[in-house]
């Protein structure tokens, strides 16, 4: 029996925009790669008829519901007393999990108010979840054929709790295996890709290949299931064989998080440095850059010059050519990276200048008109983007822009020509 399942999120807080229903998407690649078919999500507000109303049409859908919130000590956490109720079972108080709550507090060096105590009650029967990341245990069990995991909000809770308490207690249900393998696509847009692959990803059953537009890129994710992981990844390796040998080097990585991780990871593999020159990209290139973990062995810095005596005083950017050209050009832009290497003392360096918007500037350089540049060891490379076809909202331009300078730096690393495209 193939197992499907609704993944109901409970919060008002997420219906009003508040925060990002993170949860469900983390929970849903989880349940996926266990074999287990989820093919609704749901989320309700802190409300008992209309949450009890979720779950009566939950069950009539799936056999397997997963929930997440609402296990709190507020008086607004009704989960567990609403799929208790759905469910004909009582709650139950667990002395282990009140003891537990206890020295969490004591460990915070906090006073636990008494009504932290509501989150020992768990429906009678069900298996407890301990939580070792917060106060309020999960709880899971099965009832007229329908299993039923709860796990607390916080992503900071959810995601370790399923892992480690929630998948054990699951896997009996896994009928076989679910792997997929996602390519990383730079330099093509969705629809050209969708283009190159339509007829292979019609032809293909298992494993399947399909799109997925990112900001300025594309991701490819190939899906196969199997009985076990190895027969899962030998079905995915020929496909993705054949993505890289038709896209060649548009593919710059498998299963990465971005640009930004693929080249602080070949940098450092070289034992070489980085810095930046940002204009028109504000410093942007340079957050991307150390919003990595461990981008410190790597990058050296970076120096945001906006106004032109910046890029003529620390750069040292020709005035001349700035009197001439303006700051918006292939020459300030290459000069711009040579001044990043040598204040910085950095092995490559990276720049962008252009005209994010919202109005042309006053050369009349129009909206998304953008230079990158690299400047290494090797030799000096510029880039000339025109970006307004792709993008007149200002941040998508910095973005697409900070791609193309990353880009540049890792197609250097793969021996690639550092200005191509293909």
């Amino acid at each position: 029996m193939s197992h499907t399942v609704e993944i109901l999120s409970v919060g008002t807080e997420l219906l009003l925009g508040s925060i990002v229903n993170s949860d469900a998407q983390a929970l849903s690649r989880e349940l996926t790669g266990l074999g287990l078919n989820v093919l609704y999500h749901s989320v309700v507000g802190d409300n008992p008829g209309r949450l009890k109303a979720a779950v009566e049409l939950a069950r009539s859908r799936a056999d397997v519901i997963v929930t997440t919130g609402g296990l709190g000590p507020t008086c607004d956490d009704l989960t567990k007393q609403t799929l208790a109720e759905c469910f004909g079972k009582r709650l139950v108080f667990h002395p282990e999990c009140a003891e537990d709550i206890r020295r969490f507090f004591a460990r915070m060096g906090k006073e636990m108010t008494d009504n932290n105590l509501q989150q020992a009650y768990l429906p009678e029967g069900c298996t407890v979840l301990d939580n070792a990341w917060g106060t309020a245990p999960g709880c899971a069990f099965e009832a007229d054929g329908t299993y039923v995991v709860m796990l607390p909000g916080p992503p900071s809770e959810c995601l370790p709790m399923f892992r480690e308490r929630a998948l054990p207690w699951l896997a009996r249900l896994s009928e076989g295996i679910i792997r997929s393998r996602t390519l990383r696509v730079f330099g093509l847009g969705e629809s050209a890709v969708e283009s190159l692959l339509r007829d292979r990803m019609n032809e293909l059953i298992n494993p399947t290949l399909a799109p997925y537009a990112k900001e300025g890129e594309v991701e490819l994710r190939v899906t196969a299931k199997a009985d076990t992981a190895s027969e899962a990844d030998a079905l995915i390796a020929p496909v993705e064989a054949e993505v890289r040998a038709l896209l060649g080097g548009l593919v710059y990585g498998a299963d990465v998080s971005g640009l930004e991780r693929v080249v602080l990871d070949g940098l450092r593999e070289r034992g070489l440095t980085l810095g930046t020159a940002e204009s028109c990209t504000g410093g942007l290139i340079a957050k991307r850059i150390t919003d990595v973990p461990g981008s410190a062995s790597v990058f050296k810095g970076g120096v945001v010059s906006y106004h032109c005596e910046v890029k003529a005083g620390v750069l040292g950017v020709s005035q001349a050519l700035l009197d001439e050209k303006g700051a918006v050009c292939a020459e300030v832009a290459e000069q711009m990276a040579q001044g990043a290497r040598k204040v910085l003392g950095c092995d490559v360096a990276v720049s962008a200048t252009g005209v994010a918007g919202s109005d042309p500037d006053d050369r009349g350089n129009p909206v998304g008109l953008v230079f990158t540049a690299l400047a290494t060891p090797d030799g000096v490379w510029v880039k000339q983007l025109n970006l307004a076809s792709q993008s007149a909202r200002r941040d998508r331009t910095r973005n697409l822009a900070a791609n193309h300078a990353l880009d540049m730096v890792r197609r250097w690393i793969a021996g690639l020509d550092p200005a191509g495209m293909a």
